[in-house]
């Protein structure tokens, strides 16, 4: 019981440190692809949804926690809060759609994470911010997350099947999503 718990505890610092290195490449990806400031590809997201469907609720959801005060601690108040609505409505839903009596694609789960968490930072964004602007950047924002989660099924597509047989997990969701 012991060795499991420190398996899992060193897996979630792993994939705690690869969702970082992600978001920092993607940051710095941004203004290379001439995207908009708000805009990000989203790889980090394929962390957690990697934890959600391998090892569980309970690691994908610390992820979630972990990310946003990352971004608190580097960012600032506001792209935490950001990250923690974006984060957490996306976990939300991957969750939903694991609830489902039904499998659903991987290409779903992926656009409908991306998409879940583009509104969560957009509700935060009213928040904090102002409701037009929120409102003024939302067609946008859920064009891109549509674009941006083809993109990171694309990457779990190629990526979950080998990470399956290096990195066993529980495998939870991986029979109700089909990557």
């Amino acid at each position: 019981m012991h060795n499991k718990a420190t398996y899992e505890t060193a897996l979630l610092g792993m994939l705690f440190a690869l969702a970082m290195a992600l978001s920092f490449l993607e940051s710095t990806l941004t203004p290379v692809l001439g995207l908009m400031p708000a805009i990000k590809i989203g790889l980090s997201n394929i962390v957690v949804m990697y934890a959600l469907l391998m090892l569980g609720r309970r690691p994908a959801f610390l992820l979630v926690l972990l990310k946003a005060g990352f971004a608190f601690l580097v960012r600032g108040a506001t792209a935490g809060f950001l990250s923690l609505c974006g984060g957490g409505l996306s976990f939300f839903t991957f969750c939903v759609l694991l609830a489902l009596p039904f499998p659903v694609t991987g290409y779903i789960f992926s656009v409908c994470g991306a998409l879940a968490h583009n509104t969560g930072q957009l509700l935060g964004a009213a928040v904090l911010l102002s409701d037009r602007m929120a409102l003024g950047y939302a067609p946008i924002l859920l064009v891109c997350a549509t674009v941006v989660g083809s993109a990171t099924w694309a990457v779990s597509h190629a990526l979950f099947p080998a990470l399956q047989k290096v990195l066993p997990g529980r495998g939870r969701g991986e029979s109700k999503i089909k990557f």
